[in-house]
C-alpha cells in the first residue's frame, strides 16, 4: 500500500530543506513548530525573489530549527540565528517582495541577516519573512476557481512525487551510462511510496487517515533538478532525458515531474512518515 516516504519543509524558499519524521498539514502547506514550508524568502534589491535557478550556492544554507531561533550553516560562514517570534505587524519594518506574478507583504530581516547572505551568495539581498498581514492565493484555474493559501512556494502550498517516478527515471538515465539522482533534486514536499511511476499524475486525490491531498497541477520543471543539492554546483542535467517523454501538453508542453497539490481536507492533521495513502484515481 502507499504510504508517506518523506516530509520534507523548505523554510527559506530555494535553501536547504528539514527532513521531518512528522510535520502539520495545513492549506497553506506544512508546518514545524509554528514554522510553514516557505515562509521565508531571499530578495534581490528590487525586492524580486531568488532562487537556485541563478543562485545555485543556495543550496548550501542549511537550517536548523532550535527552541527560539533557526540557526543557519553554510561553508566559510559563521553560523547566523534569527529568531522565530513573529515581529509586531504593526511595528516591525516592511517591504513589498515580488514572487512571480505576485506582490506581497514581508518582514524586512535585520541588516546584519542581509549581510550575512550577501557575502554568502555574493549578491546584494535581503531575507523576508511572509507577513501576518500578507495574503497569497493559489491560481483558480488549476482548483475550479478555489482559492488555497500558499506563502512563497512557486504557486501551491504541497509538491507531491511518487518513489515510483524517480525510479523510472534513475532507470533510463542508468542506461545511458549515468548516475542516479537522490530524490532531493525535486525538492518535494511529500514523497510517496509503492506509487507506480507517474501515478501521481493520475491520482485524484490521496487520502492519509482524515486528511485529503488532491493533485491539481504538473510540475513544469526548470533548470533547478540540474542543481547537486550536496555541493551548491549544477551537476548532470536530467530534463534532456525527461524532455522525451514528459513533456505536457496541458503546460505548455512544460517538462513535468511531480504534482502540485492543494489540501482540501484535513487543515491541523498530523502527518507521519510511514503513513498509509489511500489513493484514488481519476480515471
Amino acid at each position: 500500500m502507499p504510504f508517506i516516504s518523506e516530509l520534507t519543509l523548505y523554510p527559506i524558499k530555494s535553501c536547504a530543506g528539514l527532513s521531518l519524521k512528522h510535520a502539520t498539514l495545513t492549506r497553506a502547506g506544512l508546518m514545524t513548530e509554528q514554522i510553514y514550508d516557505r515562509e521565508w524568502m531571499l530578495v534581490d534589491a528590487n525586492g524580486v525573489a531568488l532562487t537556485q535557478r541563478e543562485h545555485p550556492r543556495m543550496a548550501l544554507i542549511v537550517p536548523r530549527l532550535k527552541s527560539e531561533t533557526m540557526e543557519l550553516r553554510a561553508p566559510g560562514m559563521l553560523q547566523l540565528e534569527i529568531p522565530l517570534g513573529l515581529p509586531d505587524p504593526e511595528a516591525a519594518p516592511a517591504l513589498q517582495v515580488q514572487v512571480w506574478e505576485d506582490t506581497v507583504l514581508a518582514y524586512d530581516c535585520d541588516d546584519t541577516t542581509a549581510t550575512w547572505f550577501s557575502k554568502f551568495l555574493g549578491v546584494e539581498c535581503r531575507l523576508a519573512r511572509f507577513h501576518a498581514n500578507a495574503k497569497r492565493l493559489t491560481s483558480g484555474k488549476w482548483t475550479n476557481g478555489e482559492q488555497h493559501p500558499t506563502l512563497f512556494s512557486d504557486g501551491y502550498p504541497i509538491l507531491v512525487v511518487g518513489t515510483g517516478s524517480l525510479q523510472d527515471l534513475n532507470a533510463k538515465l542508468e542506461q545511458q551510462g549515468r548516475q542516479p539522482l537522490p530524490m532531493n533534486r525535486f525538492r518535494a514536499n511529500l514523497v510517496v511510496g509503492d506509487l507506480d511511476a507517474f501515478e501521481e499524475d493520475y491520482t485524484e486525490e490521496f487520502r492519509i487517515g482524515e486528511a485529503v491531498l488532491k493533485p491539481v497541477k504538473p510540475c513544469a520543471r526548470c533548470p533547478m533538478p540540474s542543481v547537486d543539492q550536496s555541493t551548491g554546483e549544477f551537476g548532470p542535467d536530467p530534463l534532456d532525458i525527461l524532455q522525451s517523454y514528459r513533456a505536457k501538453p496541458e503546460v505548455d508542453g512544460g517538462i513535468c515531474f511531480g504534482m502540485n497539490a492543494i489540501v482540501t481536507t484535513g487543515d491541523g492533521i498530523k502527518l507521519s512518515v510511514g503513513d498509509p495513502i489511500e489513493v484514488t484515481l481519476s480515471f
